[in-house]
């Protein structure tokens, strides 16, 4: 089966799945995940697997991609934050939905990985950093939407400082053994939180890592 046969195979599971937007839909056809993972694992790309890709990393699961993506209902002229660039593939999803996305990594090899590949597609409305994901990006807030690509012990409450009123979070949340997404709505008085599904990631760790 060649790439373009396996990947829209993918976007059917997609569609069974539950994921019905068709601006993410498109999104997830026009990003090449074979960029995304390790040369051993190419051939695999368009499977609707988690993918190693070092440091205790994974690029995650397509479906979770586009469960976050569709539930964070990013609008075309919308600025967004995302905690965890990791191999990129989730940033490069939303540069195709928002006006400008702003990405940080605790992993600088991460990094600069991501940000070839960023080059490499023109994905021109993307800013990255490394740094620590739980602290968000003061000098740059409020976001209309914030995506977290690693869980939370609980709904990070400086993360939720960074959304405007109307804003959208979709974080994961719980440990090792519970975790769910979690759809968090900014409000006047505080936030508003649904649970959505139950998702498997790495853990939301503070700092920037030594390597």
């Amino acid at each position: 089966m060649n790439p373009d046969s396996r990947k829209i195979r993918l976007v059917l599971q997609l569609r069974r799945g539950g994921v019905t937007d068709t601006r993410v839909l498109a999104a997830m056809e026009r990003v090449p995940r074979e960029i995304f993972v390790p040369e051993p694992f190419r051939d695999r790309a368009y499977d609707n697997l988690a993918l190693p890709i070092g440091h205790h990393q994974t690029v995650s699961q397509p479906i979770v991609v586009a469960q976050m993506t569709q539930a964070l209902e990013v609008g075309a002229r919308m600025k967004v934050l995302e905690i965890g660039t990791g191999s990129g593939y989730q940033a490069a999803i939303l540069s195709k939905l928002c006006r400008r996305l702003y990405s940080i990594e605790r992993h600088r090899p991460l990094l600069v990985e991501a940000e070839k590949r960023f080059a490499r597609l023109k994905l021109t409305n993307i800013t990255t950093r490394v740094g620590d994901g739980t602290l968000g990006w003061p000098e740059q807030a409020p976001f209309e939407r914030i995506v977290v690509t690693a869980a939370a012990a609980d709904v990070p409450p400086v993360l939720v400082g960074h959304l405007t009123v109307g804003g959208v979070m979709v974080v994961p949340v719980g440990d090792d053994d519970d975790q769910r997404l979690v759809r968090v709505l900014r409000t006047e008085d505080g936030a508003e939180t649904e649970d959505l599904n139950p998702v498997r990631f790495v853990p939301l760790v503070p700092g920037v890592a030594s390597d």
